[in-house]
């Protein structure tokens, strides 16, 4: 029997059924929150043999569960042992939870942090407005970055050819009617961004979501998360939420910045 070759920029020590358990917990989301074994075999397009393996070894552990009175599986709440490991662990977090805290409690918005994966931002932290917020977004949940305010925050302190590779590598969709999806003019605003070192969104991901965001830095002066601001276009005119929130969360991101580094020393 010929040995199948490890894919392209793999390791041979890259374990697929590892991969494989971890596409399958991906695919339940808002839209997806019960599965069947035939979905879970239609959607990973994996044999029906590997989805009973994997869904069997994933509830034994508790990762995943059984919907009562039904065939169908759900996400084990296990799960967020895992999430609340890392979110125990992160220094950033730690570091600038009092600043998001007291931005959100000056400016009576919305204030998350998020970091990057791949290409995208996810919810590491978020102190919510007492104000009405039409959009829930919980910590884990991810957002692409070239829609984005955060991503945009992020993608905007680093090089434009690397900016381009992302938005090459990235499928541009179109959210809202609102969505810019051309390179070109993604790039130029990017750069905008850049210039004025704040970033913002206005209804291109979910209508009504207005959002600026400014990035953390590391000791090194590279990307490693965002600070954004959700200002509802219900109460918020984009010119508006840029300069009167502007500058807060511009001293914000710093404030976290410094001391994410003064803790890494």
């Amino acid at each position: 029997m010929t040995r199948k070759e490890p894919d392209a920029g793999r390791s041979a020590l890259f374990n697929q059924s590892i991969e494989k358990a971890f596409s399958l917990l991906g695919l339940f989301d808002a839209h997806h929150g019960q599965l069947s074994l035939s979905q879970l075999v239609e959607l990973s397009g994996m044999s029906m043999g590997s989805v009973q393996r994997i869904t069997h070894t994933l509830q034994q552990l508790g990762y995943l569960e059984r919907v009562p009175g039904t065939r169908k599986y759900r996400i084990g709440i296990k799960i967020m042992t895992v999430a609340a490991k890392y979110l125990e662990t992160d220094l950033l977090v730690d570091c600038a939870n009092p600043y998001l805290s007291d931005l959100s409690n000056r400016c009576l918005e919305t204030v998350s942090l998020t970091e990057p994966s791949g290409n995208d931002m996810v919810y590491v932290a978020r102190f919510t407005s007492r104000h009405y917020i039409p959009i829930h977004m919980p910590i884990g949940s991810s957002v692409p970055m070239y829609c984005t305010a955060s991503g945009r925050a992020f993608l905007s302190v680093l090089p434009e050819t690397v900016v381009r590779g992302y938005l090459e590598s990235t499928e541009l969709l179109e959210h809202t009617p609102d969505t810019v999806t051309d390179i070109d003019a993604l790039v130029a605003i990017i750069q905008e961004c850049r210039t004025q070192g704040v970033a913002w969104n206005n209804a291109e991901f979910f209508i009504g979501d207005l959002n600026v965001a400014a990035p953390v830095l590391n000791a090194v002066g590279e990307p490693v998360a965002a600070v954004h601001i959700t200002a509802p276009t219900s109460r918020w005119t984009l010119p508006e939420a840029l300069k009167q929130l502007g500058p807060p969360l511009v001293e914000c991101a710093r404030a976290i910045t410094k001391a994410a580094r003064t803790r890494a020393r």
